[in-house]
């Protein structure tokens, strides 16, 4: 054992860290979204490893089995639904798959694929994080005892959503094909709603419309690049 990290995944589970000895691996795109996920671990005795998209998931898979494994449904470089019906129908299997998404639709792909569960964004409550995992661990790797119940939420840095913005913004200005550009479109709603921003959800739900309608994109575009680019300024302000 060479860190306190590492003495700490050896300890049982207890009701005030009751996924001690768990490793979670988050497979996540949204900076401001795997803040949260990074906190909600650390409040619960968890070990957390991330990644960005599919590739840098397979990687994680290829060196070590995770405890726990949640899934964003919308990635980079293709669709989470694909990575939860694989670890699903993997043998040895993953303890718990889990799903998360923004998307209203995201809980219905999630389970058809095989998950476990699903967690929809945002996603702040420590005792909804940790229950949604422990409902579907052995009774060997529960807390002993009483596990009370914590109504206490956790609050990402908004660095990491001024990140998301700022990477989303570079994206928006020369999508490089229909791909790229529905991907964006769902990544800033994912954001939308995760900070309640009713206006740039709007307006990204309108994108996506166009986009499945076949219809020209370019002003909305460049009002959805604008929308973004104002809420940089706004948060470089604060």
């Amino acid at each position: 054992m060479d860190s306190l990290d590492d003495f700490m995944q050896t300890r049982p589970p207890t009701s005030a860290r009751p996924l001690l000895g768990l490793t979670v691996l988050v497979v996540e795109d949204s900076r401001f979204a795997s803040e949260a996920m990074r906190l909600l671990c650390l409040r619960s005795g968890a070990r957390i490893r991330r990644a960005d998209s599919l590739f840098h998931a397979n990687k994680h898979l290829a060196v070590y089995r995770p405890s726990v494994v949640i899934i964003d449904i919308g990635l980079p470089d293709g669709s989470g639904v694909d990575l939860i019906r694989e670890l699903a129908n993997g043998r040895p299997r993953v303890e718990v798959v889990l799903g998360t998404s923004g998307d209203p639709d995201g809980e219905r792909q999630s389970i058809k694929a095989g998950a476990d569960g699903f967690l929809p964004k945002p996603l702040s409550s420590i005792g909804f994080f940790q229950s949604k995992i422990l409902e579907h661990l052995p009774a060997d790797r529960q807390p002993k005892g009483i596990r009370m119940l914590t109504d206490e939420v956790v609050v990402p840095d908004p660095v990491a959503l001024r990140d998301d913005l700022t990477s989303a913004a570079m994206a928006l200005e020369d999508p490089n094909d229909d791909r790229t550009l529905r991907y964006l479109t769902q990544f800033l709603g994912g954001i939308a709603r995760s900070v309640d921003d009713t206006t740039l959800e709007k307006e990204t739900e309108a994108l996506a419309d166009l986009q499945t309608a076949g219809q020209a994109v370019h002003s909305q575009v460049a009002r959805v690049a604008a929308m973004v680019q104002d809420r940089i300024s706004r948060s470089a302000i604060i």
